[in-house]
């Protein structure tokens, strides 16, 4: 325990804030700590949880992005013609076909980056806008209700039926929400690639010194972004059981300030994967709990903004200056 306040100071404090959170709305509503609002909180963060996962590979590398959101939206409504085409396709082509449209929606970015040296937070605006703007030009805003019946079926993982005869049940998403953050995790972790990005995120000149490929490095994190922005937008298919062009804006923003909350640094070389979910679990707790509380939706952002200074604040906050059981 020791070690982990040392050596993970931010993902230390958000538990401690989540715990703290998680008792408050226990004792302010007996509805929250339930099986079934705990396994729908769940089942409605995995979305973000994918998004989140695949900004911070790019934060990581000291770039930002916040065209993720509309990027899904796009692979979401080419998925469904080019499945369409295949004559319905199945789980492994929907997955092989999202995954493979946002990593060129990403390698997109990575390019223009890149090539004509534009910083990504302007890259990534523009393209947010050329994105949605095509995409409601194209589809005139039309929601898509006549999809594959094995894209809408809920896949229910596990299930539970509580006393007062109500279901908690955890579904697909929950599950490809933990095979994207595992693969994350070993991705920046345990390779090479991982240990060149946050090298290149932190101190980009020296790493173009020592050899590593600038263009490969933002071509990874894009692209991998890009890869967890289509699979996220396959899942909110599966969730909400309809194509809507504009369903998932906003969503930037919100996955963005959860990243960041979760310790990944806006200049690079900083960020972890239990970070980010913890960043998104502790904001879905608190608009859980404010919906719970019955408090208008309009505090929401006020309360999240307000948690996350504070914890960036405390993020800053070194233990390992601390001597924990050791008398002076």
């Amino acid at each position: 325990m020791r070690n982990f306040f040392r050596n993970s100071p931010t993902e230390a404090i958000l538990l401690i804030v989540l715990a703290v959170v998680c008792l408050i709305l226990t004792v302010a509503t007996d509805q929250f700590l339930t099986l079934v609002n705990l396994a729908n909180l769940l089942n409605a963060s995995a979305i973000n949880i994918i998004f989140a996962v695949g900004l911070v590979v790019v934060l990581i590398a000291g770039g930002i992005d916040i065209s993720f959101a509309v990027a899904a939206s796009v692979v979401q409504y080419v998925t469904v013609y080019v499945l369409a085409y295949f004559g319905g396709g199945n789980w492994l082509l929907g997955f092989l076909i999202a995954g493979s449209l946002g990593i060129g929606l990403g390698l997109i970015n990575a390019f223009l980056i890149h090539y004509f040296r534009i910083i990504s937070i302007v890259v990534t605006i523009a393209t947010f806008n050329a994105f949605f703007g095509l995409l409601m030009f194209i589809t005139s805003g039309r929601y898509l209700y006549n999809l594959p019946d094995w894209w809408t079926t809920r896949i229910i993982l596990v299930e539970h039926q509580t006393a007062s005869g109500r279901w908690a049940e955890l579904t697909l998403p929950v599950a490809v929400m933990v095979v994207a953050s595992i693969a994350t995790w070993f991705l920046i972790r345990m390779t090479t690639t991982g240990r060149q990005l946050y090298a290149f995120g932190d101190n980009p000149e020296g790493a173009r010194r020592v050899g590593i490929n600038v263009a490969a490095m933002q071509a990874i994190a894009f692209g991998w972004a890009g890869m967890m922005a289509g699979i996220a937008g396959l899942m909110q298919v599966n969730f909400v059981q309809e194509v809507v062009p504009n369903a998932l804006m906003g969503r930037e923003l919100d996955v963005l300030a959860a990243v960041v909350l979760g310790g990944a640094r806006l200049g690079g070389g900083k960020g972890s994967v239990l970070g980010c979910i913890l960043g998104v679990m502790l904001i879905a707790i608190i608009q859980n709990g404010l919906n719970l509380l019955g408090i208008s939706p309009f505090a929401f952002k006020m309360i999240v903004g307000a948690f996350i200074l504070i914890a960036i604040t405390l993020s800053n906050i070194s233990f390992a200056n601390f001597n924990f059981g050791r008398r002076t």
